[in-house]
């Protein structure tokens, strides 16, 4: 009875058990897209209603765009990461190849605008920025306050 026991316990660890990963965005990525378009949202104001007011509400407005294209770009990017990760057929080079016809898109509609619109349309390529830098200190801010001491 007891070799019988063990026997079936010796099976039941001995079995193989596939265990797939569960693959998704994290919490901090996703709260840091959703924190810079807010931020993002209240700077386009702002931009909007400054850039009026000093006689150029095109870049205002467009400003506001290239804010827009920033995190359009950002969720675009968390997607198809996600997708790269979960769909084993898609291959490193078709995973490339979607970044730069995204990326490229965005950089030609910037240079058209900001060619095309001169000077007002620069305020594409400022929006751009802006929600970069914006992206980028909110992934920080989690990071330093991780290294602050606890008293």
């Amino acid at each position: 009875m007891i070799l019988q026991d063990l026997a079936k316990n010796l099976d039941d660890v001995t079995r193989e058990v596939s265990v797939e990963p569960v693959y998704y965005t994290p919490v901090s990525a996703a709260a840091n897209l959703r924190r810079s378009a807010v931020l993002g949202a209240v700077l386009g104001v702002v931009a909007v209603i400054a850039c009026t007011v000093e006689g150029h509400p095109l870049m205002g407005a467009f400003g506001f765009l290239g804010l827009g294209l920033g995190a359009y770009n950002n969720k675009l990017l968390q997607k198809s990461v996600i997708r790269y990760a979960t769909n084993p057929e898609i291959g490193k080079k078709q995973f490339r190849r979607g970044v730069m016809a995204r990326l490229s898109l965005i950089t030609l509609l910037a240079v058209g605008v900001g060619f095309f619109v001169r000077p007002d349309g620069l305020g594409v390529f400022v929006g751009l920025a802006a929600f970069q830098i914006l992206m980028l200190i909110g992934a920080a801010v989690p990071v330093f306050r991780s290294l602050r001491p606890t008293s």
